[in-house]
């Protein structure tokens, strides 16, 4: 992977939890930079660790399907990637009164909550030539920007501005699975 693809992955990695900040955002009382960081750095840190649990689980794998690993991270990046698409036209019903700040828990939790499709891209980065302490620290570190800036304008914003991201996100997903899957058959000269 090049590192215009991390990037693309790293953004696309970022923009559920960009949603998820938006709406962490909306529920709080006039949300600070102290807080909107915090909330950023929770899910910064577990989103670049759930790659790196995802790519040790699919490196076990990686011998066993090796002549087939281009299809599955392409089937899998592209599932994930309309999974996102199709979370993002789901109604959330979130009336909730404004609260000064989110538990770490609560914040835990969502930034867990939306880094399960960070676990399932480390599981098919394991199946291509790829660094995955770089491409780690690059979605740990753009969802600390997105989730920061999501929480900071989620009272601007609202839900609006994360369900676009989102569909952005699962557009970009599918786009990468395709890329890994071009070049692949591309370069075995099918």
């Amino acid at each position: 992977m090049n590192a215009l693809s991390t990037l693309v992955l790293a953004l696309a990695m970022s923009t559920d939890a960009f949603a998820a900040a938006v709406s962490k955002g909306t529920a709080l009382k006039n949300p600070k930079f102290p807080e909107a960081l915090r909330t950023g750095v929770i899910f910064g840190v577990i989103e670049a660790i759930t790659p790196l649990i995802g790519w040790g689980l699919g490196s076990v794998a990686a011998q066993y399907v090796r002549e087939w690993d281009h299809w599955i991270a392409f089937a899998m990046l592209c599932i994930l990637g309309l999974m996102m698409i199709r979370n993002a036209f789901k109604l959330e019903n979130e009336e909730t009164a404004p609260v000064k700040r989110h538990s770490f828990w609560l914040l835990a939790a969502t930034g867990f909550a939306t880094s399960i499709d960070a676990m399932a891209v480390g599981v098919s980065l394991a199946f291509i030539d790829n660094n995955i302490v770089v491409t780690a620290i690059a979605i740990g570190l753009a969802t600390t920007l997105m989730v920061t800036i999501g929480v900071l304008v989620g009272r601007i914003l609202g839900s609006i501005a994360g369900k676009r991201a989102e569909i952005l996100g699962g557009i970009a997903l599918i786009g990468i699975g395709s890329t890994i899957l071009y070049e692949h058959l591309t370069a075995a000269g099918l």
